[in-house]
């Protein structure tokens, strides 16, 4: 009998992906993915820890989810609650303890075990937790990807992180390091493109660290496995990768850029601030001086790369000078997009823990300041557009009936006059106009392929 699941998706693209892979896996089991939990028999929260106040945010949805559940109880039906994903392993018993009608909690590395705890819910009564960190690889017991479809698609090649900075909860919730074997990703990229993807984004939480076991049983790195996928994934036409971290930028990675025109030119490398002693407060790794050259050697390998970051502000000990050197960094490097925010404890972090807060009122007045800077620069960078013509990956439907939309290469949002029988394709695309947050234009041709970012 086929029953139906509806995952809720927060937070980053690994867990867009890992969603994907959940529906993969809970299909040979009869469950079929619905848009809305109004006709679900399970219902998955798949959350993030990241972002501020993220744990209260899944107890509020929890308790709605709730309500639905009892109304469910009371026809003599079952709505299945799970949460899953980093809040699901850092606070797994304090989810038992304050929503104990949740029937599975389950992290990020254990949703390969889906079956088994489904199994054990309808045997077994109370609780399926499972938030230990595994022994055995997930992706060795994952099905083959049958949920992402589109032209435009994730692949995850690497999980975990090994850095501590001491804001962050992913080495907690997501573990160590590990990279999947250079043929399980050229294999699932086959997969993908043969489903239809042109364009794949590589995922990992420090993606550029990628050091995956290659076909004679050495490491490969992400720029070698970039040009790997170039050169033996036949129809892929676009890669990018995220998220990164300055210190695993190398020699290959930024050769990569230079000479493989399949890679989009724009990159996300978060710098956090441009402070050396608050970089080093918060265990980065790098100072501003080496994020400056890094970005220098990208832009002189791939002169037309546009860059993103993120940015914290208000770490503690943050002072004017402080703040007023991440500002300069921004002034100097000029970004395409970023994303800012105030820094806020985390649970378990060693940041949670150090004195000399900054005022909160401070801190949104510095978020204030940072953000009407980078907005400017984004605003500037977009009507650098106007007029030109751009390659877009036309990948749904438009705002207005008679458009379809896609993506440059520097992922801005384009709205097109065209017929939907684009969607899929790669187009030249005239820009005539700059909106607030897209980019509007006209085709130059009825489709062209190739990823010009001219």
């Amino acid at each position: 009998m086929r029953k139906n699941v509806f995952i809720k998706t927060y937070g980053c693209q690994m867990n867009v992906y890992d969603s994907a892979r959940m529906a993969d896996v809970l299909a040979p089991l009869g469950y079929g993915a619905v848009a809305s939990p109004d006709t679900a028999d399970m219902v998955i929260l798949n959350t993030c820890h990241i972002r501020e106040k993220a744990a209260e945010k899944v107890f509020s949805e929890l308790g709605r989810l709730h309500q639905l559940q009892e109304e469910r109880a009371a026809q003599g039906k079952r709505l299945v609650l799970a949460v899953a994903g980093c809040v699901a392993q850092a606070e797994g018993a304090e989810i038992a303890r304050r929503a104990p009608y949740v029937d599975m909690v389950f992290g990020p590395q254990s949703y390969h075990r889906l079956p088994d705890m489904v199994a054990r819910l309808g045997r077994d009564s109370g609780l399926v937790l499972e938030t230990e960190f595994p022994v055995e690889d997930k992706f060795d017991n994952l099905p083959t990807p049958r949920h992402q479809t589109g032209p435009a698609v994730f692949l995850t090649i690497q999980e975990g992180c090994d850095k501590f900075c001491t804001f962050c909860v992913v080495p907690y919730t997501r573990g160590a390091e590990f990279s999947r074997p250079v043929a399980d990703v050229i294999a699932e990229a086959r997969q993908l493109v043969r489903g239809g993807a042109r364009e794949i984004t590589l995922l990992g939480q420090n993606v550029n660290a990628y050091h995956g076991v290659g076909p004679n049983g050495a490491a490969v790195g992400l720029g070698d496995l970039l040009r790997r996928m170039a050169d033996e994934v036949d129809g892929l036409e676009r890669l990018r990768y995220t998220t990164s971290h300055p210190r695993d930028v190398d020699d290959s990675l930024i050769a990569a850029h230079r000479d493989l025109d399949i890679l989009m030119p724009y990159l996300h490398l978060p710098v956090q601030s441009g402070a050396d002693g608050i970089l080093a407060a918060m265990n980065r790794g790098h100072t501003a001086g080496d994020y400056r050259r890094i970005v220098a050697r990208l832009r002189e390998a791939q002169p037309n790369l546009a860059m993103s970051s993120d940015f914290i502000v208000g770490f503690p000990g943050e002072s004017d000078a402080d703040f007023e050197a991440t500002m300069t960094l921004i002034r100097e490097v000029g970004y395409a997009q970023a994303f800012s925010f105030k820094y806020s404890p985390r649970p378990g972090t060693p940041a949670a823990t150090h004195d000399a807060p900054v005022p909160e009122a401070v801190k949104t007045a510095r978020l204030a300041q940072l953000q009407a800077l980078l907005g400017d620069q984004q605003r500037a960078f977009n009507q650098s557009f106007l007029g030109q013509t751009v390659s877009v990956l036309l990948d749904r439907p438009g705002r207005h009936r008679g458009q379809v939309a896609g993506r440059s290469p520097y992922l801005q949002p384009v709205q097109v006059a065209a017929s939907p029988d684009l969607i899929g394709t790669i187009a030249r695309v005239a820009i005539d106009e700059v909106l607030t947050n897209s980019l509007t234009g006209r085709l130059t041709a009825p489709s062209a392929t190739g990823v010009s970012a001219a």
